[in-house]
C-alpha cells in the first residue's frame, strides 16, 4: 500500500515542553511556554529557543538578551498549558499559577522554583525564519531543586516525571527502553 502524503508540516515529536521564564528590569518577571525549544552544541553549552514575535515575551527577550529555560513535570503540566494560552499582557503569571520566582545566578530573569531544573542563557544569535524567531542562546548557569538530588548529590533526571509534547498533547515521559551506546556495548560471555 502507498503512503499517503501530507502538506509539510512539522511532525517531529514529541519535543521538550518548556516555562520560560524572563523580565524587563524594574517589571514583573513573565513566563512563556515554549515547545520549539532545543539542544544545539555542548561545548559551549547551548540551547535555542524559537517565538512567536506576537509574543509579550518576545519584546523582553529581544530587549534583555536573556531568559531561563525551567523544565517542567507532571505537577507543573497545568500551569504549563495555562502559560503557552494566555499573555503576560494581561496576566501575571507566576501569581495566577502560584509560582515562585528564584533568583538566578548569571542572569536577572527569575527561574522558577517549582522547576527541578532551571537552564540561565543568554542570547548570542536571533535567526528570523518565519512564524518564528530562534534565539540561540549560551547556558550560563544551571540551578537544580536540592529535593531532586540523592545522597552523593547526583541528579537522577530521568526519575524526575518530565514531560514531553507531542502533536497537541503532554506526555510523562516513562519507561527506560535503552541507554546511549547500548546498540555496541560488548555482551558478557
Amino acid at each position: 500500500m502507498a503512503r499517503e502524503h501530507w502538506k509539510p508540516g512539522n511532525m517531529l515529536y514529541p519535543v521538550p515542553a518548556v516555562m520560560v521564564s524572563c523580565q524587563r528590569p524594574g517589571e514583573k518577571p513573565n513566563i512563556v511556554t515554549i515547545a520549539w525549544a532545543g539542544t544545539i552544541c555542548s561545548d559551549p553549552a547551548m540551547l535555542s529557543i524559537s517565538v512567536r514575535k506576537e509574543r509579550y515575551s518576545y519584546d523582553i527577550i529581544c530587549e534583555t538578551g536573556e531568559f531561563v529555560v525551567n523544565l517542567i513535570t507532571k505537577d507543573l503540566t497545568y500551569a504549563t498549558d495555562y502559560c503557552g494560552v494566555k499573555s503576560g499582557r494581561d496576566v501575571d503569571k507566576f501569581a495566577k499559577m502560584h509560582l515562585t520566582p528564584s533568583p538566578s545566578k548569571t542572569v536577572a530573569a527569575p527561574g522558577i522554583a517549582e522547576s527541578p531544573v532551571s537552564l540561565e542563557c543568554r542570547v548570542t544569535q536571533k535567526i528570523e525564519l518565519g512564524s518564528h524567531v530562534m534565539f540561540l542562546a549560551e547556558i550560563t548557569a544551571v540551578s537544580v531543586d536540592p529535593v531532586n538530588l540523592d545522597e552523593k548529590d547526583k541528579l537522577h533526571l530521568n526519575e524526575l516525571g518530565l514531560v514531553a509534547y507531542s502533536y497537541g498533547e503532554y506526555f510523562e515521559l516513562g519507561e527506560k527502553i535503552g541507554k546511549f551506546g547500548y546498540s555496541v556495548k560488548k555482551k558478557k560471555e
